[in-house]
C-alpha cells in the first residue's frame, strides 16, 4: 500500500517555494528568489502547515525590497493572470498561493492600508480560499471588513461571494474565532443562499449550521423564510436545511425533520437490527440489517447510532446517515449497510462495549450490543 503523503508536504514545498521566487522575481528583478528559497527551506522541512505558511510570507517581507503597497503590488502582479493560469483545477484553489494572503494578513494589516488590502484578498481568494486572513481583519476592523464583506457577496466570482460566507462563519474549522455575534454574517446569507454556484450554497449551509449550534431556533426559522420566498426548491433547498441542521437532525430534533418533511410520530415500525458478528476489531466491517414496515405513505430519514462509553467514563456516540426513502404500505424497505470501524480525527475507536441503534425521523428504535477487542 502507498503511504499516504501529509498535506502539509503536497502544499508548501521545495518545488513550490522555488515557484515563489521564480514569480515574484520574474516582475520584480531585485527579489533574490535563490536567498528567498534557501531561508524558507531552511526551516520548512521541520514546520507544519500553518508554521510553513507563515515562514514562507516572513521569507517574502524578508527579501522583498520594498514594503506596504509597493510590496502588495509586486505581489498582485506575481499572481498569473487567471487562477486557471496558475494551475488551480479546484474551487479552493492551490496552497502555493497561501503565503500571499498571509502576507496581506501580517504585514499590511493596517487602517491606514485597509481597503488596499480587503481587495487584495478578494483578488487573492481565486488563487487560494482567502478566509483564515479575512478573520485577522474581522478581529481588527470589524465593521469595515463587515462592509467589504457585504460587498463580495454580489461579486461577479463565485469565489469571492463564497469568500463573504466562508470568512464570516462562527465556527469555521481550524480558525481563530471572531467575537462578532454568531448571527452577524447572517445578512451576507440572506443575499447568498439562492447562488447559481454550489460552492457558495455549500458554504451557506455550513455557516447556518455553525449558527445553529446555540441559535437552533433562529436558524429554523431563517430556512422557513428561505423556502416561503420560493427562491429556493426542491432538492436546493433540501440541501441547505440537511446541512444545516445536520447536527440537529443527529440528535433527533422534531422540528429539523418537520422543515425536511420527516414526520417524528411516521407510521412506522422495525425489526430488531441484526449484526453479522458481534465481536470485531477496530478496521473489520459491522455488517447489520433491518427491514422498516408503514402502515401509510411515509418519507423516511435514517440514521445509524454506535454508542459506547469514553476512557473518562462519558457516553460517546458517532451518528452517520444511512438512507432516505419512500416507506409505503405493503411494502419492506430494507436497511443494511458495511460499516467500517475506522477511527476518525473525530472518533476513536477503542477496545470496549458498543452498541448499534437506528434512528428514523428522529425517533430511536432499540439498540443491539456488539463489543471491539483488541486486534
Amino acid at each position: 500500500m502507498t503511504a499516504k503523503v501529509p498535506l502539509k508536504e503536497t502544499a508548501l514545498n521545495a518545488e513550490r517555494i522555488a515557484r515563489i521566487g521564480r514569480e515574484v522575481h520574474a516582475v520584480c528583478p531585485e527579489f533574490d528568489a535563490d536567498a528567498f528559497v534557501t531561508s524558507v527551506m531552511a526551516d520548512l522541512p521541520r514546520l507544519e502547515l500553518s508554521a510553513r505558511i507563515a515562514r514562507s510570507s516572513q521569507g517574502l517581507h524578508d527579501h522583498l525590497p520594498v514594503t506596504g503597497p509597493d510590496a502588495l503590488d509586486i505581489l498582485l502582479r506575481s499572481l498569473p493572470p487567471t487562477p486557471a493560469a496558475a494551475g488551480v483545477t479546484n474551487d479552493f484553489g492551490l496552497h502555493l498561493y497561501s503565503p500571499h494572503s498571509d502576507y496581506v494578513s501580517r504585514y499590511l494589516r493596517t487602517a491606514e492600508h485597509l481597503g488596499r488590502s480587503l481587495a487584495a484578498l478578494a483578488r487573492m481568494t481565486g488563487y487560494f480560499s482567502a478566509e483564515l486572513p479575512v478573520r485577522h481583519f474581522l478581529a481588527d476592523f470589524p465593521e469595515e471588513t463587515m462592509k467589504a464583506v457585504d460587498a463580495w457577496s454580489r461579486d461577479e466570482d463565485f469565489r469571492v461571494r463564497r469568500l463573504a460566507s466562508e470568512a464570516t462563519r462562527p465556527l469555521l474549522p481550524w480558525a481563530p474565532r471572531i467575537t462578532l455575534p454568531a448571527d452577524a454574517g447572517l445578512p451576507v446569507l440572506e443575499t447568498l443562499y439562492d447562488d447559481p454556484h454550489l460552492y457558495v450554497r455549500t458554504s451557506v449551509a455550513n455557516h447556518l449550521g455553525d449558527i445553529a449550534a446555540t441559535q437552533p431556533d433562529l436558524v429554523l426559522t431563517t430556512l422557513q423564510r428561505w423556502k416561503g420566498s420560493g427562491r429556493v426548491t426542491g432538492e436546493q433547498f433540501a440541501f441547505l436545511a440537511r446541512n444545516a441542521l445536520s447536527n440537529r437532525l443527529k440528535v433527533g430534533w422534531p422540528p429539523a425533520y418537520a422543515l425536511l418533511g420527516y414526520a417524528h410520530d411516521a407510521p412506522i415500525a422495525l425489526t430488531p437490527l441484526v449484526l453479522e458478528r458481534t465481536e470485531l476489531r477496530e478496521g473489520d466491517t459491522l455488517n447489520f440489517s433491518a427491514s422498516l414496515t408503514a402502515t401509510a405513505t411515509a418519507p423516511v430519514h435514517v440514521m445509524i447510532v454506535i454508542s459506547t462509553t469514553g476512557p473518562s467514563g462519558r457516553p460517546r456516540e458517532k451518528v452517520a446517515f444511512l438512507r432516505r426513502a419512500t416507506a409505503e404500505p405493503g411494502q419492506e424497505l430494507r436497511l443494511a449497510k458495511a460499516h467500517p470501524l475506522r477511527s476518525t480525527a473525530r472518533w476513536k475507536v477503542s477496545p470496549g462495549s458498543y452498541s448499534l441503534a437506528l434512528q428514523v425521523n428522529g425517533r430511536r428504535f432499540p439498540a443491539v450490543a456488539f463489543t471491539v477487542v483488541d486486534a
